[in-house]
C-alpha cells in the first residue's frame, strides 16, 4: 500500500510539473470549486434516508436531525454553562437569611436573562431537527454563536438588572451605579453587538440550510418555512441594529431607549408570525386549487 500511494504522490507531482490537471485560468479554478461543492451537497443527500416522508414532522416540517449530533450537544453545553454563570448566587452560597434575601433580589434579572438565552437556543434546536446539518459552514457558524452567547452573557443580566431596579423602585436587581457616560453607551453597545451577532447567526444558519435547499430535498412547504424563518430572526437583527445606533447616539439622559427599543418585538414578532400564517395558508389554498 506504501509503494502505490507513493507511485499515486509521484503521477500527482508529475501531472502538477507539467500543468496538467491544474486551473490555470479563472474558468477552470470556478469549475474545481463547483466540483467541491456539488461533492459536499452529495454527501449531504447520501446521509438522508430515501423516504423522507416517513420521517417524523413538526409543523408540517419533517425533521431530518432527529440523532442530536456532536455539534448540537456542544451548542447545548455552551447553553448550559452560561445559564450556570448566571445563576442568582454565583458568588457564594448564602449562609444567612439576610443574604439569602438579597440574593433573590436577582430572581427576575436572572429569569429573564434565560428565558432571552432560551428563545436562542430555541432557534439553534429547531434548525438543528429539521434539517441535521454539521458541515464546515455550519459547525463554524455554530463556533462562533457559543463565543458571542458566552461574551454576551454579563451584559445580559447587567441591562436586566437595570431595568428591574428602574421598574421596582429598587426592591428587586441592582443600578448600574453612577458611571461615566461613555462607561454606559459602552455596555449598551456591547449589549446591542451581542443580541444582533446571535440572531444574525440563527439568520445565516437558516440561509445555509436554503442554500443547501436541493440537496436536502426540502419541499415547497419547507422551503417556505425556511424563508420565514431567514426573515423571522431579521427582526430582533433589525431591532439590535437600531439600539446600537440609538446607544451610539442619544445622548446620556435618554441612553435607556437603546434598551426600551427591544420591547418593540413584542408588537414586531407575532406581526410576523400572522403574516406567516397568512402567507402559508394562500400557498395552501393556491395549491389545493391547482
Amino acid at each position: 500500500m506504501i509503494g502505490v500511494e507513493g507511485s499515486e504522490d509521484g503521477e500527482l507531482r508529475k501531472r502538477q510539473d507539467s500543468g496538467e490537471n491544474t486551473p490555470t485560468n479563472p474558468a477552470q479554478y470556478c469549475g474545481s470549486i463547483d466540483g467541491q461543492m456539488n461533492e459536499r451537497q452529495e454527501e449531504i443527500a447520501s446521509a438522508l434516508p430515501a423516504e423522507l416522508d416517513a420521517l417524523p414532522r413538526l409543523g408540517g416540517f419533517r425533521l431530518r436531525g432527529m440523532q442530536m449530533t456532536r455539534l448540537e450537544t456542544f451548542i447545548d453545553a455552551a447553553f448550559a454553562f452560561a445559564i450556570t454563570m448566571l445563576v442568582i448566587a454565583a458568588q457564594q452560597i448564602p449562609d444567612d437569611i439576610e443574604t439569602l434575601l438579597a440574593a433573590f433580589k436577582n430572581v427576575p434579572a436572572f429569569v429573564a436573562s434565560v428565558l432571552v438565552l432560551g428563545i436562542f437556543w430555541r432557534g439553534h434546536w429547531l434548525w438543528s431537527r429539521r434539517y441535521g446539518l454539521e458541515d464546515g459552514i455550519s459547525i463554524f457558524i455554530s463556533w462562533a454563536m457559543i463565543v458571542t452567547i458566552l461574551i454576551y452573557m454579563y451584559p445580559l443580566k447587567a441591562i436586566f438588572s437595570s431595568m428591574w431596579f428602574l421598574l421596582s423602585s429598587g426592591r428587586v436587581g441592582h443600578t448600574l451605579g453612577a458611571h461615566s457616560a461613555s462607561q454606559v453607551r459602552s455596555l449598551f453597545t456591547v449589549f446591542a453587538l451581542g443580541f444582533t451577532a446571535i440572531a444574525l447567526e440563527v439568520v445565516l444558519l437558516n440561509l445555509r440550510a436554503w442554500q443547501l435547499r436541493k440537496p436536502l430535498r426540502l419541499n415547497a412547504r419547507e422551503k417556505l418555512i425556511t424563508l420565514y424563518e431567514v426573515t423571522g430572526w431579521s427582526v430582533p437583527v433589525g431591532v439590535g441594529i437600531i439600539s446600537l445606533v440609538l446607544a451610539l447616539t442619544l445622548p446620556r439622559e435618554q441612553i435607556q431607549w437603546s434598551g426600551w427599543v427591544y420591547f418593540s418585538m413584542v408588537i414586531l414578532v407575532p406581526l410576523h408570525s400572522a403574516y406567516r400564517r397568512r402567507g402559508m395558508e394562500q400557498k395552501e389554498e393556491g395549491r389545493s386549487k391547482t
